[in-house]
């Protein structure tokens, strides 16, 4: 059975009213904007944010991705990658005359939505440099996947179970990785000032903040 009509299938009327509401990449951000940012260590699928109302950025990515595929745009998510001392984040990716943009959710104010209007995809993963950070105020991003496209995951009905999001998570760790700039040039880096710190943590869930080791 195909995918999108199986998850189609499964909705009842009032999720089906919410999801063809979302038929633009801004109205996706704006639902995941109002869903409860997750800290739990569980992956949830689309149909599973949808009920919910709750996801960590995988668990929203997929989410989105799964939104704009109705909508037209293949399915593809991006791994931003930090160094050690932080979480990754994943991005679902659309591109609109021919210029990227994004759609996430994330504990962080400024790692969320870009509109597209970046050339390539090395455009905008630097534009969420300056926001990604940790709590030690460590400019944390290192660098970035080549996309995935999620219809390669179909047979796995990745859009209604969680089982098969384990894959998908495993096949992020093992893509084809670009880095932004040279070990030497990160450490450089300055730490990231107070005003823009307290920023990029209004609303922020304090369990689901990375802890780096010391």
């Amino acid at each position: 059975m195909n995918i999108m009509r199986s998850f189609d299938e499964l909705l009842n009327k009032q999720e089906r009213h919410v999801i063809n509401a979302l038929d633009s990449p801004q109205k996706i951000q704006t639902f995941l904007d109002s869903v409860t940012y997750s800290s739990e260590e569980r992956y949830r699928c689309p149909l599973q944010v949808l009920r919910d109302r709750v996801g960590h950025c995988f668990d929203s990515a997929l989410f989105a991705a799964a939104c704009l595929r109705r909508i037209g745009f293949p399915p593809l998510i991006l791994d931003m990658i930090p160094n050690n001392r932080d979480d990754d984040h994943l991005l679902a990716l659309f591109k609109l005359n021919g210029h990227w943009g994004a759609v996430a959710k994330s504990n962080f104010a400024g790692l969320r939505f870009r509109e597209p209007i970046y050339r390539n995809l090395r455009e905008l993963v630097i534009s969420y440099f300056e926001q990604y950070y940790n709590i030690e105020r460590e400019k944390t991003l290192r660098g970035y996947t080549v996309p995935l496209n999620l219809k390669t995951f179909d047979r796995f009905y990745w859009m209604i179970s969680d089982e098969p999001l384990e894959l998908i998570a495993q096949r992020t760790d093992e893509i084809r990785r670009f880095y932004l700039f040279t070990p030497e040039m990160a450490s450089g880096l300055s730490l990231v000032d107070e005003r823009s710190y307290k920023a990029g943590l209004e609303g922020a869930k304090e369990d689901g903040l990375f802890k780096p080791s010391t």
